[in-house]
């Protein structure tokens, strides 16, 4: 089905941060996927894993343990809010775990018409649940009726946000970072408004780290950089180094409120993705590493604003949106970058998003900001 506007590009090979298509010409990946693929196109320990445990074990159901399935939970927990973990095969189902764990929560304390909060500007998936509590798609009256229960405020006004969260309310469901809007780092004062709304009122807070998360700011998880622990975060996108996964992390508070029969999946937590999971934590899961995220990302970003044609990056590490000077047509750049061998995505006009392998190089950042300088110089030029 005609879902996607994609590129007129066959990619047919990967590895590190450089893609090739189908006549040979070689790209540098500045997406990866949509940050999926943080670690590069087709990272060796990534493929050995992923490789061996499909050679011994593929599928068994969860209504069995496996290692890897049992060692990545634990893994995710220990590293981010303990409590317990629930595997899904995206983000939007770990999206709509969350929100189950939510209205649950708010059910066992006494509250019949539980309710929702989000940011404008959010996005939390495709999927009814997550579409409802994304307020830009949840508008479109064509795939209506959404599910109830959802409201959202304008995005980073603390005010509106805490006059939002009331008795009724089950969750704050929000992007530390808001990712499909075009990078847009929520402030320290209205996740501190969000933390304190919700202990006011029991509700919780679950921070969407779907694209933030695993070490793309510079930090394993997101929030460790911001003055809030949440009670819930939802990851996936680069769990998996390119295999399908997500989970969602329900910390102390929220660890034991759903029960056997209230949630599941046939494919979810399954051994070769939980394997390849456990390759990517191996990797990212490095100080040092993390600690080269963010001066890397600083590095981009002031060459970016050096550019005639920029007006402001947005961001934290390698996590990265450009916003271009009035009058740029940032899909034409967008357009002229792939024809120049560089991918970057449009999330809105006006701006573009980057996501570069987190062992992206200084050369690949400076051969980046390059090909940006002399797309905004050609196109000013036509």
């Amino acid at each position: 089905m005609r879902t996607y506007r994609r590129a007129p590009v066959d990619f047919v090979r990967g590895e590190g941060p450089l893609l090739w298509d189908a006549d040979g010409k070689e790209y540098l990946d500045f997406l990866t996927g949509i940050s999926v693929c943080s670690l590069g196109h087709c990272h060796p320990a990534v493929v050995a894993a992923v490789q061996e445990q499909a050679g011994r074990l593929m599928h068994v159901s969860n209504l069995f343990y496996t290692e890897p399935m049992a060692r990545l939970a634990e893994r995710l927990a220990e590293s981010s809010l303990g409590g317990r973990v629930f595997f899904s095969n995206s983000g939007t189902e770990a999206v709509e775990c969350a929100i189950k764990v939510a209205r649950k929560h708010a059910h066992m304390r006494g509250i019949a018409a539980p309710e929702i909060v989000s940011f404008e500007g959010d996005f939390h998936g495709r999927t009814y649940g997550a579409l409802a509590a994304t307020p830009g798609m949840a508008a479109n009256e064509a795939l209506g009726p959404m599910l109830p229960g959802f409201r959202s405020v304008p995005r980073d006004d603390a005010a509106a946000l805490r006059a939002a969260v009331g008795e009724s309310t089950a969750a704050v469901l929000i992007e530390p970072i808001q990712g499909e809007a075009g990078v847009y780092p929520i402030s320290d004062e209205a996740l501190l408004a969000a933390r304190e709304a919700c202990e006011e009122s029991g509700a919780l807070l679950i921070l969407d780290e779907i694209q933030a998360g695993l070490g793309r700011t510079g930090s394993l998880w997101a929030f460790e950089q911001t003055p809030v622990r949440p009670d819930a975060i939802v990851t996936a996108k680069a769990l998996g180094g390119g295999m399908p996964i997500g989970a969602c992390i329900a910390g102390p508070a929220a660890a034991e409120v759903l029960e056997p029969g209230d949630h599941g999946s046939t494919f979810a937590g399954g051994p070769v993705a939980t394997a390849a999971a456990l390759a990517v934590l191996d990797v990212l899961d490095d100080p040092a590493l993390l600690r080269r995220v963010r001066e890397l990302g600083a590095e981009l970003r002031a060459g970016l604003e050096a550019l005639d044609g920029v007006r402001e990056t947005r961001g934290r590490g390698l996590m990265v949106g450009v916003g271009l000077e009035d009058g740029i047509d940032a899909a034409a750049v967008g357009a002229d970058l792939l024809e120049r061998g560089l991918v970057v995505n449009v999330p809105e006009p006006g701006s573009l998003r980057l996501l570069p392998p987190l062992l992206v190089e200084s050369s690949h950042i400076e051969r980046s900001i390059g090909l940006i300088g002399d797309s905004l110089l050609g196109l000013s030029r036509a």
